[in-house]
This record gives structure tokens, C-alpha cells and sequence, in this order.
């Protein structure tokens, strides 16, 4: 099966990330896609973040029923901080009947020489990549790369943490039933 690795923090899920994910399965050659929680992502350690295990049910809470995506915590039992190469290495040991590639936006790409070992990742896994505002592709990393012209919302999950804060509406930024436990269980209140 072909599976496209969609790593975020998900601080929290929202509708871009989902509008992206549908567009790449209607769009690219995958079968499915995993949301992949990161519990710590090297680039944001120091970053305000909601527990891992929420924001995984978090995730599992805006696919529902949705059988072509699923919410991954493969990397809680990875070591820490999370290094996508080390999650490649590990999937592609353990569940060698499925094809990985990754999903990222053209804004990240553009860093991608920063990841730890980008030339193993470029040499084994195909990238997709969708078109972000102001950041074109220029794939000078030797990749297999597939450019995608996914609908691009403006959403953002630091506007929607400020929001929660500020106890104003995220009513539409993110699925509705996330929204309600968000609000519920009282999510990025300070």
C-alpha cells in the first residue's frame, strides 16, 4: 500500500490540515495517509504544546470515520526529539509491505537540507509537496518530488491556540467536534 506521512504537531488539528490531506488522496498516488503526531519536533522544542496523547486524540477525533487517514503516534516510542529519518528507518523496517513517501509543504521544503540524513530520506522516499504562498519548488536536494496545487487556507494553529486563549471563537478552523473538545476539556487556556 502506498501511504503518504503527513508529520505535524497538530497543536491543534485543523481544517487546512485536512483539506490538504483529502486533496493529496484525491490527487496524488497514495492509498492512504497518516497523520503523524510528533511528540517533540526538533525545530519547535521549546514551543507551548498540548500533551502528545491529546493532540493524537485530538486527530482521531477530526477523521472520524474517514478509513483513508488515520491518526499515527508511531513516534511516541521513538527516541526524542523526533528525526523523520529515524521514523522512515523504523516504518520501512517494520512495515516493509508499504510504500512511504512525505508530505510537506513548499514553505518546509525549502529547509529541507536542515533534516538529519535528507539525502537518505530523498534517495528512498518520495516527497510530495504542496504549494504554499510565496514559496516556489526548487527541488535542489535530488528528490523524487510530486508538486501538488492543494487549496491553501490561511489557518494557522498559533491563531488558533491565541484564539483559544483569548476565549474567542475557532467556530470553522477546526472540525466542529474538535472545536467542542477543545472547549470542553478548557485546551490552550492559560
Amino acid at each position: 500500500m502506498r501511504i503518504g506521512l503527513f508529520f505535524g504537531s497538530f497543536n491543534p488539528v485543523h481544517i487546512g490540515h485536512l483539506i490538504i490531506a483529502n486533496h493529496i488522496l484525491n490527487e496524488a498516488r497514495v492509498d492512504k495517509i497518516w497523520l503523524v503526531v510528533s511528540p517533540v519536533n526538533p525545530f519547535k522544542i521549546n514551543a507551548d504544546v498540548l500533551d502528545a496523547n491529546s493532540r493524537l486524540a485530538l486527530v482521531q477525533t477530526a477523521i472520524g470515520t474517514d478509513e483513508r487517514i488515520v491518526a499515527s503516534n508511531i513516534e511516541f516510542q521513538l527516541p526524542k526529539p523526533s528525526f523523520t529519518i529515524n521514523t522512515l528507518s523504523f516504518l520501512t523496517k517494520n512495515y516493509s509491505e508499504h510504500d512511504f513517501s512525505i508530505i510537506m509543504g513548499s514553505d518546509n521544503f525549502r529547509f529541507f537540507d536542515k533534516w538529519k540524513n535528507y539525502k537518505e530520506i530523498s534517495a528512498n522516499h518520495k516527497i510530495l509537496v504542496y504549494l504554499r504562498t510565496g514559496f516556489e519548488v526548487e527541488n535542489k536536494f535530488n528528490a523524487e518530488v510530486e508538486v501538488l496545487n492543494a487549496p491553501i487556507l490561511g489557518i494557522s494553529a498559533t491563531e488558533i491556540r491565541r484564539l483559544s486563549q483569548e476565549g474567542k471563537s475557532i467556530r470553522y478552523l477546526v472540525p466542529e467536534v474538535v472545536r467542542q473538545e477543545i472547549e470542553k476539556k478548557g485546551y490552550y487556556k492559560k
